[in-house]
C-alpha cells in the first residue's frame, strides 16, 4: 500500500474513533437511574457515575425505624445504580462491542451485584502492591 494512502486511511480511522468517543461521552453524560422502594417510602435518582443526585422520602418513611429506613435507602439506591449501569452497558456495547473492554466496564459499574459482597481488590495496601491487579486493555 502506498504510504500516502495508508496515512489517509489512518487519519480517517482516527477521525472516526474521535467522533465515536465524543458521541459515547455525550451519551454517557446523560445516563442516570431512578428507583422507588416497593411501598413508595423512598425514591432516588443517580447520575452517570452512580452518585446519588436526589433522595425523596414520603411521609410513610417516618413510620420506619432508622435502621430500616437506612437499609431501604441503600437498597433503592443500588437498584437505581443498576438501572444506570444497564444503560451504560447498552451505550458502550454500541461503541466497543462485546469483548474485554466491555467486561472491564461491567466489572466497574456502581451498584453491580458484585458490589454487594467483598470485591477482589479489597485488600491491605501492602498486599495490593505486592500482588497488583491484572490490567487489561
Amino acid at each position: 500500500m502506498d504510504p500516502t494512502e495508508w496515512l489517509r486511511n489512518y487519519q480517517k480511522t482516527l477521525a472516526r474513533a474521535s467522533a465515536n468517543a465524543k458521541a459515547a461521552s455525550e451519551n454517557l453524560s446523560q445516563v442516570g437511574g431512578t428507583a422507588t422502594s416497593p411501598r413508595g417510602e423512598v425514591a432516588v435518582e443517580v447520575g452517570p457515575s452512580g452518585a446519588l443526585e436526589s433522595l425523596d422520602l414520603t411521609p410513610a418513611s417516618r413510620a420506619l425505624e432508622a435502621e430500616q429506613l437506612a437499609q431501604l435507602i441503600l437498597a433503592t439506591a443500588r437498584q437505581a445504580q443498576r438501572a444506570a449501569g444497564a444503560r451504560v452497558v447498552e451505550i458502550m456495547t454500541d461503541y466497543v462491542g462485546e469483548g474485554p473492554a466491555l467486561e472491564v466496564v461491567k466489572r466497574n459499574l456502581p451498584g453491580s451485584p458484585a458490589e454487594d459482597g467483598p470485591r477482589p481488590d479489597d485488600r491491605e495496601d501492602d498486599q495490593y502492591f505486592i500482588d497488583p491487579p491484572e490490567i487489561t486493555s
